[in-house]
């Protein structure tokens, strides 16, 4: 079944070909849905844009509607399908332990849970090599704080503002976005210090990034010096010094910040405030969760890119193509901390949630998507820097491989943020014309491109001409 639909805004963007034909829809009507939405769900769980979509099926980088048309996914899902909608290999493995074991707890073993924690951990460095699954992102480093605090007898935690790390209550302390922050006390003993962000924040300059592509700010750093790393890091010392007892619990970043929009560090922030860290007797925790699984590219995990190794790793998301399932992965002493009583979880490491895992981390190999995340990312990376040089409300294009941010300005010299409306009418034309983007930035203004890892150059080219559309669209209309 071909498609039937012609977009609202015209476009010389072409869409790739895709063979695959997604079943008829069967389900309930379009507006008995939106019904239904008004009425059970929780209105806290907002949908993307003015008409909501009504996804039906997907496949690989594809999502089709109700009505059988067809959008590429530049987002996944939140940055969670990794591998691709429906991905064979992992819907093979899935259906066949579904129909042996679906739970029994880990009071009992079973050969998946084994399996997987040797699998997993072996792309880890030493020490990290002791593993506690559990079911989302949110519970992983609720976890990982318990047991910074636990194993260090330190109680303060530090994060960075602009970090998201949940939704939990525990969590919520370090999340640092004023949307996501609620009205109830939390965050006891959580600390928030400067984002080193090279574009939006105080300093920066043209060399700070691990990127292709860097800030549009000048500065006269020579080589292996970075002014701004070394303000930023005063600024870490600043809140060491005056917002802290003088032992801490720890430290937790994401490697590259993931709900603010792909917010980068200078070069060698995070070496130097882990040092500070460990020297106050905390410890580090990488937030994996939308940076692991090589969706960076150059590397399998976020934290290789700057050269450091964490204390404990959090990962969720990609780590099951979107099956429910999370992981704390540490050293053998700090797993042992929380052995001294009893912590259990019913659904983490359950036999399905193994056997996807594994049959993720081969889709991964098997079909290089680490080195597709370099290759295809990077590409992108470079096709949307022109349209940055081009259009004055693209302050900024940042990321490394599949992670990727492209900050909108009302100008380039202000860096103000773009006007959320303004920002919302580009991305809705964009759907219009067969690209889901995701948003993200304290004002919303940045775009998210984070797509199943297994997309080509094909629709980078495809996607890159659509946002161009949608831009000259935006320039006519505030002329």
């Amino acid at each position: 079944r071909q498609q039937k639909w012609k977009s609202s805004v015209s476009t010389q963007a072409k869409m790739p070909p895709c063979d695959f034909v997604p079943e008829k829809y069967k389900s309930y009507q379009y507006e008995r849905m939106q019904k239904i939405r008004e009425q059970n769900i929780v209105p806290s769980l907002k949908t993307y844009y003015k008409k909501p979509l009504l996804l039906h099926q997907g496949h690989m980088q594809w999502l089709f509607d109700y009505e059988g048309r067809r959008y590429l996914d530049l987002f996944a899902g939140i940055v969670t399908v990794s591998v691709g909608h429906c991905h064979s290999k992992v819907t093979m493995a899935a259906q066949k332990q579904i129909a042996r074991l679906w739970h029994t707890s880990n009071v009992y073993m079973h050969p998946s849970i084994h399996e997987y924690a040797e699998k997993l951990t072996s792309l880890l460095p030493d020490p990290l090599k002791v593993v506690y699954l559990t079911n989302s992102g949110s519970e992983a480093n609720d976890l990982a704080m318990f047991m910074a605090r636990l194993h260090t007898g330190n109680f303060d935690i530090i994060s960075l503002r602009g970090a998201y790390h949940g939704g939990s209550p525990y969590t919520l302390g370090l999340t640092s976005l004023g949307p996501y922050k609620h009205g109830v006390a939390n965050g006891f003993g959580c600390t928030t210090t400067m984002l080193p962000d090279v574009f939006r924040g105080p300093w920066g300059g043209s060399h700070c990034r691990d990127s292709p592509v860097q800030t549009v700010r000048k500065c006269s750093c020579s080589e292996g010096v970075c002014h701004a790393k070394d303000q930023y890091i005063e600024q870490f010392k600043d809140t060491l010094n005056t917002s802290v007892p003088k032992t801490v619990a720890g430290f937790i970043a994401e490697s590259i910040q993931g709900l603010n929009g792909a917010v980068q560090y200078p070069r060698n922030f995070l070496k130097e405030a882990y040092q500070l860290v460990r020297e106050r007797g905390g410890i580090c925790i990488s937030d994996e969760v939308q940076t692991g699984f090589g969706r960076t590219g150059s590397h399998f995990w976020g934290f290789q890119t700057h050269d450091v190794v964490p204390d404990i790793v959090t990962l969720a998301k990609g780590i099951g193509n979107g099956f429910p399932m999370a992981a704390v992965v540490t050293t053998k002493e700090i797993a042992g901390s929380l052995a001294q009583n009893l912590h259990f979880n019913t659904f983490g490491g359950s036999p399905l949630a193994c056997v996807v895992g594994a049959a993720v981390l081969d889709a991964i190999e098997e079909d290089g998507l680490q080195k597709n995340s370099e290759d295809v990312g990077t590409y992108m990376l470079l096709e949307l820097a022109k349209l940055r040089d081009k259009f004055e409300v693209i302050g900024d294009v940042r990321g490394k491989g599949l992670m990727i941010g492209v900050e909108m300005v009302t100008d380039k010299d202000s860096r103000c943020p773009l006007p959320a409306e303004e920002v919302g009418q580009i991305w809705e034309d964009c759907k219009d014309m067969g690209v889901l983007i995701g948003r993200g930035g304290l004002y919303s203004q940045t775009f998210r491109i984070k797509p199943p890892m297994c997309i080509t150059k094909n629709d980078v080219d495809f996607a890159v001409e659509v946002f161009h559309t949608a831009l000259q669209r935006h320039t006519e209309r505030a002329a």
